[in-house]
Parts: C-alpha cells; sequence; structure tokens
C-alpha cells in the first residue's frame, strides 16, 4: 500500500503544480503582453531488477508560449506592440537586463521612459532618459523622437532607441516578475540577448495577453476533478490498509 500511497501523493503535488500555473495564467488573462506558461509532467521511474508497475510524477515549469497576443490599436503615443519573436529590454530591479513583450511605455517625473511595471526601458547606452518639455513619439524601428513644442516648423529629434532584440539561438526562462531571462548566457555575451536590427514595432497600439480565458478556464475546472480522484485514491489505499490491518487481528 505504501508505493500507492506514495505514487497517489506524487500525483496530488502535480495537480497542485498545474492548479498554480493555471491559475496565475487566469490571473494574468488581461495583462499586456504576458505569455502564457507551460507545464510539463514527466513519470519518473526507480531503476532497477523488479518490475516497475508504477511511476512518480514531475511537473516542472519548462517555458512560456510566445503565440502573438491580439493587437489593439489604442492611439496612445508611447504605447508600442512588438511584432515577430522580438523582445523589448528593460531593467529589473536587481540592475540586470531582462526582457518583456509589455510595451505599454510611460514617462516618469525624472524623465525616464519605463514599462507598465515600472521598469527603466533600456537604450542604446543604458535606460532612455527623455528630456523635458518635448512631445514624444516611437517610430516603427524603435527609435525614440522628441519634438519641441516651441518650434512647431522644426523635425522631431531622434534621441535614443528601444533596444529590440531576438530570443531566436538562446535558452530563455520566465522568472517569478513575468519577465524573460537568459539561461546561464548560452550562445549570448554577459548573458544578454543579440540586438535585432530589423526588429518593428506598432506604435499606438499594445499587444494583450495570449492566454484564452476560456481553455484556461477547462484547464482549470479539469486539474480539481483531478485532483479530487487522486484524493480518492488516497483515501481507498487506507481504507485496504485498514482492512489487512483487521484480518491479520482476526487471524491472531
Amino acid at each position: 500500500m505504501d508505493r500507492l500511497i506514495y505514487t497517489a501523493v506524487s500525483g496530488l503535488n502535480a495537480s497542485l503544480n498545474r492548479e498554480r500555473v493555471t491559475a496565475s495564467n487566469m490571473a494574468n488573462a488581461q495583462t499586456i503582453g504576458f505569455k502564457s506558461e507551460i507545464l510539463q509532467a514527466t513519470p519518473m521511474t526507480l531503476e532497477g531488477p523488479q518490475l516497475e508497475v508504477r511511476a512518480l510524477s514531475g511537473t516542472a515549469v519548462t517555458g512560456a508560449s510566445m503565440k502573438q497576443g491580439e493587437i489593439n490599436r489604442t492611439g496612445h503615443p508611447l504605447d508600442v506592440a512588438l511584432q515577430g519573436e522580438a523582445l523589448l529590454a528593460v531593467q529589473a530591479s536587481d540592475g540586470q537586463e531582462v526582457y518583456t513583450r509589455r510595451g505599454d511605455l510611460s514617462i516618469t517625473a525624472t524623465g525616464v521612459l519605463q514599462n507598465g511595471d515600472g521598469l527603466p526601458v533600456i537604450g542604446d547606452a543604458g535606460p532612455i532618459s527623455i528630456p523635458p518639455g518635448g512631445e514624444v513619439t516611437i517610430a516603427e524601428d524603435g527609435g525614440i523622437l522628441v519634438a519641441d513644442p516651441a518650434t512647431p516648423d522644426q523635425p522631431p529629434q531622434r534621441v535614443d532607441r528601444l533596444k529590440l532584440v531576438s530570443p531566436t539561438g538562446s535558452q530563455i526562462a520566465k522568472d517569478l516578475d513575468g519577465n524573460f531571462r537568459v539561461i546561464g548566457g548560452a550562445g549570448t555575451t554577459g548573458g544578454a540577448l543579440p540586438l535585432d536590427e530589423n526588429a518593428q514595432v506598432i506604435p499606438g497600439a499594445l499587444e494583450q495577453s495570449n492566454v484564452n480565458p476560456s481553455e484556461v478556464l477547462v484547464d482549470m475546472i479539469s486539474a480539481q476533478r483531478l485532483f479530487e480522484m487522486r484524493t480518492k485514491l488516497v483515501e481507498t489505499a487506507r481504507q485496504v490498509d485498514e482492512g489487512g490491518v483487521r484480518l491479520m487481528r482476526i487471524d491472531s
């Protein structure tokens, strides 16, 4: 019975992990640029000469679905939707360069360009700083253009460019904040993704979350039912074990 119980408890842990991932995806169904997490379950068997008829379950978040979300036109000059597989470089709270698809940008009181998570956006030479008093627009190539309202006849001046990178050929993973980081810096220099010179953005638009609320809801119900089934399996194992103990007492 101990084998059955351990196997069932392993399944319970896998169900809990599945529910956590599903709940996270559901909670971020309306988050700008969010990429749904992918959970993978694999059987774990013990090697040995005996016949292995049961296997424990191991689960882990293996990555995120990079499927593009719906593009909504907002008309806001600081909103950008990234095209293709490009990622936007931002500075995390620990000072490291991380990557996101979230393009709802704004300017702080000190002139720092930040995204909707409050992280400074990185440009050609670090975090982008906007000169005060200018009208800011973003070009399709990610260029930051600033126009002086006092001289409307003069063309906007390019002050920086969004750092748009390519994840192709590099291993990336989502951190707890929902941003992407390079795994061990493999295939990159210093743990940073290479610059994508051909990357384009859609100004005045935002990419929505790629989470499908209907699918996530169905997955949550399925995970809950599976958890209940595995809970009943543990209870059944307990009842069978108690029945065996009672039989041994009768023989005594």
